[in-house]
């Protein structure tokens, strides 16, 4: 007898219909039918899965190195945002490593892969000179997740008074 699953999308095909394929593929997995996966391409999807774990800590490094290049060689435009920021994403990549213990071996070189696309974002969004920026990354990891580390200092422009408060 023929599943709902099968009957609305038999025998889905990788290249035509990922999603219906993937569907598949899960409930063929989960009824043990090993003789009717197509195991080539869910290796395939399982390590592009591991991929995009590892993307997501190369991109925090990177969103945090940027804030601090900027924190650093900006430091009149700091603000509390920044501040914001960098303590974030300090805590998400902890929470990240945390949840995925096998990417520690990957630390140093997913934020190694990050300064340089770090360093060309902060470019951008300072409209400083590439060159005021160093070609190779300034700072430690350990260093950037240290939460008592802020690069030229922490101090931070007063916080503007409001109106009728002492």
């Amino acid at each position: 007898m023929a599943t709902l699953r099968e009957k609305l999308h038999p025998s889905a095909s990788y290249e035509e219909d990922g999603y219906g394929w993937a569907l598949e593929q899960a409930e063929l997995l989960r009824a043990r039918r090993f003789d009717r996966i197509d195991a080539d391409n869910i290796a395939e999807e399982i390590e592009g899965l591991a991929k995009g774990i590892a993307g997501e800590l190369r991109n925090r490094y990177g969103t945090l190195l940027t804030h601090l290049l900027k924190w650093q060689f900006q430091p009149e435009q700091r603000s509390y945002s920044w501040v914001g920021t960098i303590r974030r994403e300090r805590i998400e990549i902890t929470k990240h490593l945390r949840d995925n213990p096998g990417l520690q071996p990957r630390r140093e070189e997913l934020f190694d892969d990050s300064y340089e696309g770090a360093r060309l974002q902060a470019v951008s969004e300072t409209n400083l000179p590439p060159e005021r920026f160093p070609e190779a990354r300034p700072y430690l990891l350990e260093q950037a997740m240290d939460p008592a580390f802020w690069p030229g200092g922490e101090d931070l422009p007063e916080r503007p008074r409001r109106k009728g408060r002492r």
